[in-house]
């Protein structure tokens, strides 16, 4: 039987269709007229696959491969009873991994930056303040969309491969009392992991709602938005999920789908206003927008492998697979930009030695993508052309795809 096969019985809790003999096929075939386009009709164009590559940059990573077979299987409506079913399926197994109760735990459609714009449109109104922990380019992002909104914003900074201090944010939070306080968990820019608890602890306790990253993070490290107190939490599917981008998991607590219906105007996107989309994601199913299909069935199969697998065992194959890469590249001249404490197991920066710097790291990137087949990230913003991102996530944080690299790499480097 083919996977897909497979794939749409699990999905849709059935048995899957049966199989004709080749015969039957064949016969069908042939009492089928031939048809050919008609004079001046477009006639329709194949796309040539592209050449696999093995995707080890800060995403995306590759998918599952019953994550795609999954993604392949004929569509439903988004308003069907079976799709609904395996809709409410999804969120049940992202409240598990997300660590949380909130019923308003939903495959926001879009990618992990659109989660961002989500929470903040929602959470926040013009005028209102919020205090943003900037430890790399995502901080700075959610400066940026909280801004555009018209938010009066308080920044907190530290050194890009660091973390934030807990003493700075909370002493920022008692100066703004704000009405949110917002940073991120994995760092995609550093590959920086920040301490969570005590931040959100501070905000909570100056009353404001505490919204948390979880965009590299999730699937790959633990995520505990109840234990932890976090009222808002998004993240994107294409890292350590290993699905396709294009979904953006975001949860909302009580406190914050209070906040949200006492606001004195509008969410100004309609399209991500949480009250309208409650509506659909609840037990309501008022249409709101067209889901994504074919995105959820591919992140349900995801979510069913990330507990087949069992997270204990899914977060230290992350790190057994980081730590063996650090000792390596460290054999190789390249030094991890962030301290052990707080390094990122999915994500990996290092410093390049002077020998790839001189010679032009980006052409060194280019070579292992054209010769190799391989994919790794360079620096964004102060770390351009400084450092590495090196991604192991989800699928890929596996010891035969870190050997690939460096079997790779050091056949680069003995030509530079």
């Amino acid at each position: 039987m083919r996977p897909g096969r497979r794939i749409l019985g699990r999905l849709l809790g059935g048995k899957p269709p049966s199989r004709r003999r080749a015969s039957e096929r064949e016969a069908e075939r042939e009492r089928k007229p031939t048809s050919h386009p008609a004079r001046g009709s477009m006639e329709i164009m194949t796309t040539s696959t592209p050449a696999p590559r093995l995707l080890l940059g800060p995403g995306p990573s590759n998918a599952h491969p019953r994550v795609l077979a999954a993604m392949a299987q004929p569509l439903l409506g988004h308003l069907d009873p079976a799709f609904l079913a395996l809709l409410d399926e999804a969120q049940e197994r992202l409240r598990r991994l997300l660590g949380t109760r909130n019923p308003i735990t939903i495959p926001l459609s879009c990618t992990g930056s659109g989660g961002m714009e989500a929470c903040l449109a929602n959470l926040l109104e013009p005028g209102d303040a919020i205090v943003v922990g900037v430890a790399g380019v995502f901080g700075e992002r959610m400066c940026d969309v909280a801004a555009r909104i018209g938010a009066q914003v308080t920044r907190v900074d530290a050194e890009p491969g660091t973390v934030l201090e807990t003493a700075a944010m909370a002493e920022a939070i008692e100066n703004a009392r704000p009405r949110v306080v917002a940073f991120v968990h994995a760092e995609t820019s550093t590959g920086a992991l920040q301490p969570v608890a005590e931040i959100a602890r501070a905000g909570r306790g100056a009353g404001a709602l505490v919204l948390l990253d979880c965009v590299t993070s999730l699937g790959g490290l633990p995520v505990e938005l109840d234990a932890w107190g976090i009222d808002a939490a998004y993240s994107g599917t294409q890292k350590c999920l290993s699905c396709p981008p294009g979904l953006s998991p975001a949860s909302f607590s009580p406190r914050a789908l209070e906040r949200i219906g006492k606001r004195s105007r509008r969410v100004q996107s309609w399209y991500f206003d949480v009250s309208l989309l409650s509506a659909y994601y609840g037990s309501e199913r008022v249409y709101h927008h067209t889901a994504p299909i074919s995105a959820i069935f591919g992140l349900l199969e995801a979510l069913r492998l990330v507990e087949e697998e069992g997270l204990p065992a899914r977060f230290e194959r992350h790190r057994r697979a980081a730590e063996g890469l650090v000792t390596a590249l460290e054999a190789l001249g390249f030094a991890p930009l962030v301290a052990p404490p707080y390094r990122l197991p999915m994500l990996t920066s290092v410093t390049l030695p002077e020998h790839v710097r001189s010679h032009g790291e980006a052409a060194l990137r280019r070579r292992l993508l054209d010769r190799h087949g391989i994919e790794v990230g360079g620096g964004l913003g102060k770390l351009a052309g400084r450092i590495w991102r090196i991604g192991l996530m989800g699928e890929n944080a596996r010891q035969e795809n870190v050997d690939r690299l460096l079997a790779a790499l050091r056949t680069e480097l003995k030509a530079l």
